[in-house]
């Protein structure tokens, strides 16, 4: 067999949209825990505003991949 060891070359044209879709479920994920903590002990929404916090950073660096993304795919994501 002939196994070629050159890696498959990345797909990213579609990074932007995938990002987005992340962005989305993660805002979704947030509001959930938000009516979750209606009903949650003190220990609990400690808990639970702690993750929040966690899933507002992840989606603050999931915005600045976005731009990032965008402008590569505005420049034709030259391969190095």
């Amino acid at each position: 067999m002939n196994h070629n060891n050159k890696p498959n070359p990345d797909d990213r044209s579609d990074n932007v949209e995938k990002l987005q879709d992340m962005v989305q479920n993660t805002i979704e994920n947030i509001e959930k825990a938000h009516e979750t903590m209606e009903f949650a002990s003190e220990e609990e929404r400690g808990r639970i505003e702690a993750k929040n916090h966690r899933r507002e950073e992840s989606i603050d660096a999931m915005r600045n991949e976005i731009r990032d993304e965008a402008a590569a795919r505005e420049n034709g994501y030259r391969n190095e």
